[in-house]
């Protein structure tokens, strides 16, 4: 496929190989890079909070995360006979109210580990849209099915958004100066807002991040949502509701992220994860025939070779 939208492939900034570490944080499209990486066995912390739609929830997490600012009971409620907090996805939740705590914090040191110390790390931004609890006055990540007559619905200002992506920028440095930030724009439209409404969100995302990345030489731009709308028009491309990436378009853009992003000394051993874990995939007809004991010797070796070489790759 012919790239249209301009993508810096030879980029100065360092790539992505078997030593480094990456955290993704941000919108339901980090599963999809994320899980990319994770199925060919690169170091990745994905969204240990679950979903993150807009900046300011990203922003408050991390900022929560290096600065230890431990979750309370304070922080949390019950709901349905399980305890949630509104600065996460209702995926995090827990039937205790101890163990739901002992889970977010424990979370949120894994959070602060991989902060201070990835290689790259990459924030996708979904929405320009938040909603604040109107009893707190703050901006929730997930309404839990909340009457929305408790919550207040607004549009970020691109100076709101900017000044949100400053400050995520300047704390994740201060801590870690040597890691390399990734940003991008979700290619998930949020129809439930109409088209034009989504329009204006991701206009607002894109504005405010382009300004930072002009200044900012440890942030980069990578087009997802340009990939999406530009080179992959095509409805085909797009799940059954028409809204989210199907696999093929996820296969696409991954390609992409690839020759911009991961080192190309990595494809051999990208090549040989592949074909191991397609191994362990296999069914076969006769568990105790002599071929599938010799396909599995052969499986054993290989999975030790890259073991060995990666002691941080386990199958």
């Amino acid at each position: 496929m012919k790239l249209q939208t301009k993508i810096p492939i030879e980029s100065e900034t360092p790539k992505i190989d078997y030593d480094s570490k990456i955290l993704l944080l941000g919108s339901c499209f980090v599963e999809s890079i994320g899980g990319k990486l994770d199925y060919v066995k690169f170091q990745t912390l994905q969204n240990p909070f679950g979903i993150l739609f807009n900046p300011i929830v990203i922003e408050r997490i991390i900022e929560r995360a290096l600065e230890s600012d431990f979750f309370t009971e304070s922080d949390i409620f019950l709901k349905n006979e399980r305890w949630y907090c509104f600065e996460m996805h209702s995926s995090v939740c827990a039937t205790t109210k101890i163990d739901f705590l002992s889970l977010i914090n424990n979370k949120l040191n894994e959070l602060r580990e991989y902060l201070i110390t990835a290689s790259h790390i990459i924030l996708t931004f979904g929405t320009s849209w938040v909603y604040s609890f109107l009893k707190t006055k703050k901006i929730v990540a997930n309404c839990f099915k909340i009457p929305q007559k408790e919550f207040q619905k607004d549009l970020l200002s691109i100076e709101e958004i900017k000044t949100s992506y400053n400050n995520m920028v300047t704390q994740i440095l201060n801590r870690n100066p040597d890691t390399q930030i990734i940003t991008t724009i979700s290619p998930v439209r949020h129809l439930k807002e109409g088209i034009i409404k989504n329009n204006r969100s991701k206009a607002h995302l894109i504005t405010a991040l382009q300004q930072l990345v002009s200044k900012e030489k440890k942030v980069s731009y990578f087009p997802s949502y340009e990939l999406m709308l530009d080179e992959l028009r095509d409805y085909r491309f797009y799940k059954e509701d028409m809204i989210h990436p199907n696999d093929t378009a996820i296969k696409i853009i991954w390609e992409f992220f690839k020759k911009t992003w991961i080192s190309k000394e990595t494809e051999s051993i990208q090549k040989s994860i592949c074909t191991i874990r397609s191994g362990l995939d296999h069914q076969p007809f006769d568990l105790t025939s002599k071929e599938y004991q010799l396909f599995l010797k052969d499986l054993k070796k290989k999975m030790n070779q890259v073991e060995k070489e990666f002691p941080h790759i386990k199958f």
